[in-house]
């Protein structure tokens, strides 16, 4: 019998017929990722159902030297979940482990397996008045153990911040195959490191997420969205800090979109309206929420953001949404921009940040640099602008090839656009990890002692590189060319 045939064998009496499959047609929907831009090959889709079967996987296949790609609701944007093509690895599903272990409402904490959907999460806790802090547009399919493995963000990092602050305590699998087990949530712990942080957005290169406890806050009673019409993106970093502190603890949401964003939008969604009237070269979506001891007043407050924001002339025109479906409506309208701006054709998008007092002038002047150089694109930038993050997205020229011009021109592009984050002191990862897609690009551009401390990090606690490997940093330094550690395939 081979050594694969041995493992197979030996992963099947482990796992049973539903923990471990072969069949190709069963595997084949897990192997590209969600963007459509990596597919790889895989020996099998393993599918624990419990901590201890993903620990005896994990020792299995270190006796074997079988690499494990992990992998939560495949809704990354980075390819960080996705196989090679050797076929020499295994897909390791974390979706048949989706318990809730323990919720206790008066502590606002909730301990669930990392194969929770995330809309699964906001539903179990909203009927005790109480809500999960963080959404974003793939809330149907992401989940838990994929949100912390990419310290994942979204529209309210703003008051409550990314999944790394909402992570109370972690279980999870190293890569021998023993269990990390710190899910009590202590609010003192001096004991070292915070080994949970290490694992967090560490994208599963040193350990498997299996389990997380995670913090809740109060249910929204009310809220007010105000849709903002604005002169230019440097005005729209005035209004923020004049939210900030008009609003104080209530402003929870302040995103930032460019005209031609909107008419994208417009064009592609037939439903859609405009907010406004008038015509504006910048937009911002701000929303204020209050639980139950903050919801008095909400409306006045609003009012009053808004009534002062014109006098100082921050804002050309405004509205506050009249009901919640209405406000639902204009969140669409932001949550609509990728899809909008895909049917326009080729596009290299961008998740980056820098501080945040400086990304309004950053927007300012990068998106000029690039429309000049690159002649015939058109650079759009629009998101998270209270959390110094935007989506800098730019667009092919008219008639550019799908597939080829982001092969070509398109890199050059992204290669550029992370110069340019890096000059001003940012980050070419804001929220959705490194993946494949970035890897090379950290290696380039990273801080020299960044990139040996995790390194070093990888070699001590993956040694023979066996957990999703081709992920997070480079196989060799792209200054030097220096090889890894004997086995360390992922650093």
């Amino acid at each position: 019998m081979s050594e694969k045939a041995e493992f197979l064998t030996d992963a099947k009496a482990l796992l049973g017929e539903r923990g471990l499959t072969t069949d190709g047609e069963l595997v084949e929907p897990w192997l590209t990722d969600w963007r459509g831009r990596y597919t790889g090959r895989a020996m099998a889709l393993a599918s624990p159902a419990s901590t201890p079967e993903v620990a005896a996987l994990v020792k299995l296949c270190a006796r074997h030297g079988v690499p494990i790609v992990p992998q939560g609701g495949n809704s990354g944007m980075s390819g960080g979940a996705t196989p090679d093509a050797s076929g020499t690895a295994i897909v390791l599903s974390l979706r048949r482990m989706n318990a809730v272990r323990r919720f206790d409402a008066d502590a606002m904490q909730i301990t669930c397996d990392a194969g929770v959907v995330l809309q699964t999460l906001h539903e179990t806790v909203e009927p005790k008045g109480l809500r999960f802090p963080l959404t974003l547009g793939g809330k149907g399919s992401a989940t838990v153990g994929g949100l912390i493995s990419t310290n994942a963000g979204g529209t309210q990092v703003l008051r409550h911040g990314a999944m790394r602050a909402q992570v109370l305590g972690l279980e999870a699998v190293m890569a021998d195959g023993s269990v990390f087990d710190s899910l009590k949530a202590l609010k003192k712990d001096n004991r070292g490191f915070d080994l949970k942080q290490l694992l967090i957005g560490s994208e599963g290169t040193i350990g498997i997420v299996t389990a997380a406890t995670l913090r809740l806050v109060p249910a929204i009673a009310d809220r007010a969205v105000l849709w903002c019409g604005l002169g230019d993106i440097r005005t729209a970093r005035k209004l923020l800090v004049h939210a900030q502190r008009e609003a104080g603890d209530a402003l929870e949401g302040f995103e930032v979109m460019p005209r031609h964003s909107l008419r994208a939008v417009l064009a592609h969604e037939p439903s859609a309206r405009s907010p406004l009237q008038s015509e504006h070269e910048w937009h911002a979506l701000v929303e204020l929420i209050g639980d139950r001891s903050g919801a008095d007043g909400l409306s006045d407050t609003a009012s009053a953001l808004l009534e002062a924001a014109f006098a100082a002339e921050l804002i050309e025109d405004a509205t506050i949404a009249a009901s919640d479906t209405q406000a639902e409506q204009f969140w669409a309208i932001r949550d609509g921009i990728s899809a909008a701006e895909r049917a326009l054709g080729p596009a290299m998008q961008h998740d980056i940040s820098v501080p945040v007092p400086d990304m309004a002038d950053f927007v300012a002047e990068t998106v000029p640099r690039v429309e000049e150089r690159f002649t015939g694109t058109k650079a759009i930038a629009f998101g998270h602008l209270g959390d110094g993050n935007v989506h800098f997205h730019v667009l092919a020229p008219e008639g550019a090839p799908r597939g080829e011009w982001e092969e070509s021109e398109g890199k050059t592009i992204s290669a550029f656009v992370h110069d340019e984050v890096t000059r001003w002191g940012g980050s070419i990862s804001a929220e959705h990890g490194i993946g494949q897609m970035k890897r090379d690009e950290l290696a380039r551009l990273a801080d020299p002692v960044h990139i040996a401390i995790l390194r070093q990090v990888k070699q001590a606690l993956d040694p023979q590189g066996l957990l999703n490997p081709g992920k997070l940093i480079a196989q060799h330094d792209a200054s030097d060319g220096t090889p890894l550690a004997q086995g360390a395939t992922t650093l």
